[in-house]
C-alpha cells in the first residue's frame, strides 16, 4: 500500500473509532480509540479461525506493511514529545530536579533487573527457554512510563501540581536513558560479545548528556529566531522544524532525539512564551501543537490496537505475559519508594505519592516500539507479546482507574 493510502486508512480508522467512542463508549479518547482497533484486531482473527482467513491476512499484510518501531521512535515521538513538554513549567521542574533524575536513571535501572531477574524465573515455570540476557532486554524496554500515555491521562486525573510534575517530568525524561540501557543490553544479547563499562558510560554520555546539550543549542538557535519576528504563522513553522530537523539532526549525530527534543520543548514553551511570543502567537502555537498531539495520540493508540493482528499467541506467552503484570507494578513501587523513602529526609512528599506514582507509571507504545526492533526470532515473538500483555494491562485498567485512585486518597486525606 502507497504511503499516501496507508496515512489515509490510519487517519479515517482514527476518526471514526474516536467519533464511535465519543458518541457511544465515552472513555478517554485514545483509550476509546485503542479499545475498538483491539475488539476489531481480535474478531478478524476469530473469523479466520471460521474459515474468513482472506479478511484477516489482507488486514495482517497491510499492518506489518507499517514499521511500528520507525513510524512512532523517528516519527510520532518527536512531536508527541516536544508537545508534552511545551507544557512543563520550568521553575515546577527544577524543584523536582533531584528525585526526577534519580527516577529517570537508578529507577530504570532498578526496575530493568528486578523485572528481568523475575522474568527467567517466570520464563523457567511455563517453558519459555531464554538466555538471561533477554530478560533483562524484557526489564530494559519495560521499565520507561511511558509520556505519551502518562501526560494525557494525567490531565484529568486531578492529581496534585507537585505530584504531576515528577510524574511527568519523569516520563518525559527516562525513554531516553532507557533506550541506551535497552541498547547496551540488546548488542550484548545479539552481538554476543561483552560490553565494557567504559563502552556503557561512553554510550550514556554520547546519547543522554548529548541529548540535553544538542537540545539545548537547538531550543536557542529557535528561540533567537522567534525573538526576531512578530508572525504567528511564521513561528509556528519555526517549531515544526525544530521538531523534525532538530530530531532528524540528532539521530545523525547519534545523540538522543528523545531527549533533545524535551529540552528543546521546555526552553521553547518557557523562555520562548516569555521574551519571544505575542499572545496571538502563543494562542495559535498552542492550538497548533494541541491539535498535533491529539492526532498522532489517535494514530498511535489505533496501531497498538491493531498490533494484536501480528502477534504469536502462545499459551505459554499468555500465561507469562499475565504473570509479568504484578511483577512489572511490584518493580515500579520499589523503584519509586526507594527513592522517595531516602528523599523524604531531605524533602516533603505528600504520604500517598509511592502510590499514586506506581499506579501512574503507565507503559505504553514506547515499550511496544523497542519489542519491535528485537531481530526476528523465537525471542522477539516471545517479548513483543508478553510486553503487548503489560502495556494493554497499563493503559486500559491502569489508565481508567489513575483518576479513581487519586479521588479516593483525596477523601481519604479529608476523612483523616
Amino acid at each position: 500500500m502507497e504511503m499516501l493510502d496507508l496515512c489515509a486508512l490510519l487517519l479515517s480508522l482514527a476518526a471514526i473509532f474516536s467519533y464511535i467512542n465519543f458518541r457511544f463508549i465515552k472513555l478517554p479518547t485514545t483509550i476509546g480509540i485503542m479499545l475498538i482497533a483491539m475488539l476489531i484486531s481480535v474478531s478478524l482473527v476469530v473469523l479466520g479461525h471460521f474459515g474468513f482467513e482472506g479478511i484477516q491476512n489482507k488486514a495482517t499484510a497491510t499492518l506489518e506493511g507499517i514499521d511500528f518501531n520507525k513510524a512512532l521512535m523517528h516519527g510520532m515521538l518527536s512531536f508527541l514529545l516536544f508537545s508534552g513538554a511545551l507544557h512543563v513549567n520550568l521553575e515546577d521542574l527544577a524543584k523536582h530536579k533531584w528525585i526526577i533524575s534519580i527516577l529517570a536513571t537508578f529507577g530504570v535501572v532498578i526496575s530493568t533487573f528486578i523485572v528481568g531477574g523475575s522474568a527467567w524465573i517466570v520464563f523457567w515455570f511455563v517453558g519459555i527457554k531464554f538466555p538471561f540476557i533477554y530478560c533483562l532486554l524484557l526489564g530494559s524496554l519495560i521499565a520507561p512510563t511511558d509520556p505519551i500515555a502518562v501526560i494525557g491521562i494525567l490531565k484529568k486525573a486531578g492529581v496534585s501540581k507537585s505530584l504531576e510534575t515528577k510524574i511527568t517530568g519523569e516520563s518525559l525524561f527516562n525513554d531516553g536513558v532507557a533506550v541506551v540501557v535497552f541498547l547496551v543490553i540488546m548488542e550484548i544479547a545479539v552481538g554476543g560479545h561483552d560490553v565494557t563499562v567504559r563502552h556503557i558510560i561512553l554510550l550514556f554520555v554520547e546519547e543522554a548528556i548529548g541529548g540535553m546539550f544538542f537540545g539545548f543549542v537547538i531550543g536557542w538557535l529557535a528561540y533567537l529566531m522567534l525573538k526576531s519576528v512578530d508572525n504567528y504563522q511564521v513561528e509556528v513553522l519555526l517549531t515544526l522544524a525544530l521538531v523534525m530537523g532538530g530530531y532528524a539532526l540528532a539521530h545523525a549525530i547519534h545523540v538522543s532525539g528523545p531527549i533533545a527534543m524535551v529540552v528543546a520543548g521546555i526552553f521553547i514553551g518557557n523562555r520562548g512564551r516569555l521574551f519571544a511570543m505575542s499572545e496571538k502567537t502563543m494562542e495559535h502555537l498552542d492550538s497548533f501543537w494541541e491539535l498535533m498531539d491529539e492526532i498522532l495520540n489517535a494514530v498511535l493508540f489505533l496501531l497498538i490496537g491493531l498490533e494484536v493482528l501480528v502477534l504469536t499467541m502462545k499459551g505459554s506467552y499468555l500465561i507469562a505475559g499475565l504473570a509479568m503484570i504484578p511483577i512489572v507494578l511490584l518493580a515500579r513501587f520499589i523503584s519509586v519508594g526507594l527513592p522517595v523513602m531516602f528523599m523524604r529526609r531531605i524533602k516533603d512528599f505528600s504520604p500517598n505519592a509511592v502510590k499514586i506514582m506506581t499506579w501512574g507509571g503507565l507503559r505504553g507504545g514506547i515499550s511496544v516500539a523497542l519489542a519491535l526492533s528485537i531481530p526476528a526470532g523465537p525471542e522477539r515473538e516471545a517479548l513483543l507479546t508478553i510486553t503487548y500483555i503489560i502495556v494493554v494491562f497499563s493503559i486500559l485498567v491502569q489508565g481508567l482507574t489513575i483518576g479513581r485512585l487519586v479521588a479516593s486518597k483525596k477523601v481519604e486525606r479529608t476523612c483523616s
